[in-house]
């Protein structure tokens, strides 16, 4: 970077640090080291990197999970003035209108969530959840319908007398995406107390993006050169991927009144893990919660993070992933689903 740009770059932090956002989440989620338990060693091999998991499953509202972090800057106090309900959408078992429903109990708020696609039987996972936090469900028959449902319990909304706040779909705006700015900045400080590596590599689940953007951001912000980041797909071409992550990050940078270049030479995305489609778990997937639960005592998702970690073993064990380096697993929580 030149002078001024890492000047606008300091400036930038500051204004992400100085936001005022909604405090949902707990303080800096854990970094914790996988423990080179015999499996694990047996499973990643004796030349593994060593390997770090952020523990953003534990960021304490309604059992974690990426989507409180972008919800503190959906949901900040400028916005919700005047406001009276949350409306959102997702699929049946939507982490984010999980969260989202919580949040607008927490806040006093109601909640209306659009869901595409009937819960068969009684609802459990995240769709017992969304109901047990007191949120109104209009079912839609798919995707094409949950815009226009959203924008009508607006205006029914709107003819009580009340205000909604649209949600997009994942929280994954250039807004959302400020708390995974944020943190970037958190991983970066606790990265100065553990062993040093020429490179770090950053896994994480990426569908909608804006948790991989929010990445990206922080990243490129603190100049992380040494940083690699890997976005697995849980559903999305790697393509388009790599794309919308580039877009949502520099549009909320702009947010920051930064205009410096995101670092899109630090991101690599992969679809490789997706299989046969969005929320059905692979042989890798099952072996990979199995992995974690079994030699951690981790709790991953069949949908998301299941598929990630999978992604993850498959870099190690195929040495795109040098032992000389380290390795970094952003657990976006999502275990709700393992129980549905």
């Amino acid at each position: 970077m030149s002078g001024i740009d890492r000047s606008r770059s300091k400036l930038a932090l500051h204004r992400l640090g100085a936001w005022r956002r909604q405090h949902l989440a707990s303080a800096a989620s854990i970094l914790t080291r996988m423990v080179g338990a015999a499996n694990l060693t047996r499973l990643l091999g004796p030349d593994a990197p060593q390997v770090y998991v952020k523990m953003d499953s534990e960021t304490g509202l309604a059992l974690g999970g990426n989507k409180v972090r972008k919800l503190e800057f959906e949901l900040s106090p400028d916005r919700l003035a005047g406001v009276t309900h949350l409306i959102t959408t997702g699929g049946p078992q939507s982490n984010h209108c999980r969260i989202t429903a919580a949040a607008a109990a927490h806040l006093g708020l109601g909640c209306v969530l659009v869901i595409n696609g009937r819960t068969e039987g009684e609802p459990k996972g995240n769709a017992f959840l969304q109901r047990l936090f007191g949120a109104e469900i209009v079912t839609v028959a798919g995707r094409a319908e949950r815009a226009p449902a959203m924008e009508e319990a607006a205006r029914r909304i709107a003819g009580t007398g009340g205000r909604a706040l649209i949600i997009p779909l994942g929280a994954s705006t250039p807004l959302g995406s400020l708390g995974y700015a944020i943190a970037a900045v958190e991983l970066e400080v606790q990265l100065r107390d553990v062993p040093s590596a020429e490179r770090t590599w950053v896994f994480v689940s990426a569908s909608s993006c804006g948790t991989l953007a929010g990445l990206l951001l922080g990243f490129s912000l603190l100049d992380r050169a040494d940083v690699r980041l890997v976005g697995v797909s849980a559903d999305t071409p790697a393509a388009e991927m790599h794309t919308e992550a580039v877009r949502l990050a520099t549009e909320a940078g702009a947010l920051l009144e930064w205009n410096g270049a995101v670092r899109s030479d630090l991101l690599s995305c992969d679809d490789t893990q997706v299989g046969p489609g969005y929320g059905i778990p692979t042989e890798a997937t099952w072996e990979a919660i199995h992995l974690f639960g079994r030699t951690q005592g981790i709790v991953l998702d069949p949908v998301y993070t299941g598929k990630a970690a999978a992604g993850m073993l498959d870099w190690i064990r195929s040495g795109r992933v040098p032992p000389t380096d380290r390795v970094v697993f952003v657990h976006t929580g999502g275990h709700p689903a393992l129980l549905a």
